[in-house]
């Protein structure tokens, strides 16, 4: 056949439509599309063929979920599976249409980790002379600079094109915004081609595409025939393959190169764009402004240019109510602010239990006392539409910091009545939202991380906040320091990272508050001889025990920290006002 690279010089390059949704419309067998290439290689034939006939001049080896999980670790069979796969589609194409390996997300969340996963894949591809290949349905670009690297070393006429699966608004699932990925596809040299595939319709694709510069690179969409509906548990794709056809009429007039189809659409539908398409030159693609509108409506972060003035700011932490009856949150909000706190953070749901949301509360706090709030915001409880939702209603009531934390596990008991989400780490929320200020906020979110400064292995710790810097963190909230373990890494902390760092400094109230930590409060260190100062004495000693701890804690650290955590415990605001008051005499005194 013609080259593909001179093929496209003059022609769109028309793909196949889906495998997986067309095979399940066809057969009930419930093997799996992949696992038919060896127990039912006739009806994969025949769904290529039926494509080719259709008009497709590219196909997709049908080995979308290949990957070593999908195999239960059985590398033998994984191998037979793509070989076959590979075996079935050169057959059928012969000369009538190109073969691309197609090759979809690794599970994987390091990019060394899919990068050798993918190689093994590859190498298989590439040993049966396989030099196209179709990187689809991406939520993220780990592993594929490298994976393309690789195959371009050994192969270096390969075509490669790399399509990202985004929701309507652009983002993935993992939070990652299409631009972003596209701009580290086209800059990694390694690629032909850079898209957009599934989860989006066609209408929804062309509005993400208008304004896209892909650096000399092709252009491709392959969108859904539609969104998704559920009907006596099986998904149906409603749009009619005429609609899909049209729409995709307002992608090539953008000047997309290569268009294909994926959930949803059937060899009908790739019938109809190849006859819409009968004669249709390729369009020019239009020039892309880069300049970034800028918002004149940016409110001023108090909080966030405290620390940027070196006024050594103070957040007090409370928790949210386990019911409905807010006044009291709201009066002791009110008390922290007149004694001297720059800023009350709201943990979300600690230990997994359910409260009050941290979000919600924070913006009735910002509204109602004109006092600076900072929800943190677990990675647990919510995907990235829950998460998104939540953000632009926060930002648009006037909360613009955020600690974003992985969040404690659900009790294990309890798992099979609550399910956990964890569609995000800790990184890859600060990404997000990371994303979101440059997208999206008219005001920036200042984005708060966690340190734990009592972690064993803390150079591990300082790898994980490294991580979170890179990603958009600009300040870390240290779990408590009480130990010369937690300041010796506090100031290691200060030498290798470029973040404000808030100290944290909690108040023990009494022997048992100091066993209950010591025993069951993940990533706080209480030595014995900490809880022996608190053995025998009543509630006002242990108060005076605490607030003189704290007040050496907060003149040790005053030099590694840019502002201070204090931490309520059992609801003592009486006690967090005179902390307050002693931590700013410390901040007076030096």
């Amino acid at each position: 056949m013609e080259n593909i690279r001179d093929y496209l010089k003059n022609n769109i390059l028309l793909f196949d439509g889906a495998m997986g949704t067309y095979y399940d419309e066809l057969t009930d067998d419930g093997i799996g599309c992949e696992l038919a290439n060896i127990k039912n290689p006739e009806l994969i034939k025949g769904i290529h063929n039926e494509y080719i006939e259709a008009g497709a001049k590219a196909i997709l080896t049908n080995t979308f979920s290949t990957g070593i999980d999908a195999f239960l670790g059985d590398r033998d069979l994984q191998k037979k599976v793509i070989l076959s796969g590979i075996d079935i589609a050169l057959e059928v194409a012969k000369d009538r249409a190109y073969v691309f390996a197609d090759m979809a997300s690794i599970n994987a969340d390091s990019n060394s980790a899919a990068f050798e996963e993918y190689k093994i894949i590859a190498d298989i591809f590439l040993e049966k002379g396989i030099n196209n290949f179709y990187f689809e349905t991406r939520n993220s670009s780990i592993g594929l600079k490298s994976i393309g690297e690789y195959i371009k070393e050994k192969s270096p006429e390969a075509f490669i094109i790399a399509s990202f699966a985004v929701m309507p608004d652009g983002y993935s699932s993992e939070g990652y915004y299409y631009k972003t990925m596209f701009k580290e596809i086209c800059e990694s040299g390694f690629f032909d081609g850079v898209g957009l595939n599934c989860v989006s319709g066609a209408n929804h694709m062309a509005k993400l595409l208008k304004d896209v510069d892909t650096e000399g690179l092709y252009l491709a969409a392959m969108p859904n025939a539609g969104y998704p509906i559920v009907r006596d548990n099986k998904i149906y794709y409603g749009s009619l393959a005429n609609y899909f056809a049209a729409q995709i009429e307002d992608i090539l007039d953008m000047g997309v190169n290569v268009v294909g189809g994926c959930c949803g659409t059937t060899p009908k539908h790739i019938e109809l764009l190849k006859k819409s398409m009968s004669g249709m030159l390729i369009k020019p693609r239009k020039s892309v402004k880069k300049e970034k509108n800028v918002s004149q409506n940016v409110r001023l972060n108090r909080f966030e240019q405290k620390l940027i003035s070196g006024q050594k700011p103070i957040a007090v932490e409370l928790d949210s109510p386990i019911d409905t009856n807010v006044s009291k949150f709201i009066d002791n909000a009110a008390k922290l602010k007149s004694a001297g706190a720059d800023i009350v953070t709201i943990a979300d749901n600690p230990i997994a239990r359910a409260r009050m949301d941290s979000c919600l509360l924070a913006c009735k706090v910002r509204n109602e006392l004109d006092f600076d709030v900072l929800p943190h915001m677990t990675c647990r409880d919510r995907n990235v539409n829950a998460a998104k939702g939540l953000l632009l209603g926060a930002s648009a009531m006037g909360v613009d910091n955020v600690l974003v934390i992985t969040g404690d596990p659900i009790p294990n008991a309890q798992r099979d009545e609550i399910r956990s989400v964890f569609e995000f780490n800790s990184v890859k929320f600060a990404n997000f939202i990371n994303s979101l200020n440059d997208e999206v906020f008219e005001s920036p979110m200042n984005i708060c991380g966690a340190l734990n400064v009592n972690s064993k292995n803390f150079s591990a710790e300082l790898r994980k906040a490294k991580r979170k810097q890179e990603n958009g963190v600009k300040v870390l909230f240290t779990q408590p320091v009480l130990t010369k373990r937690a300041i010796d890494n506090l100031k290691e902390a200060r030498e290798n990272l470029d973040v404000k760092i808030m100290g944290g400094i909690i108040p023990i109230v009494s022997e048992r508050n100091a066993r209950y930590m010591q025993s069951e409060v993940n990533g706080i260190y209480i030595t014995d001889d900490i809880v022996e100062k608190y053995i025998g004495k009543e509630r006002e000693e242990a108060e005076e025990i605490a607030l003189s701890m704290s007040k050496e804690i907060a003149n040790e650290i005053y030099d590694l920290v840019d502002g201070y955590y204090l931490i309520t415990v059992l609801n003592r605001v009486n006690l967090m006002e005179r902390l307050i008051k002693t931590v700013k005499e410390v901040c007076e005194n030096r």
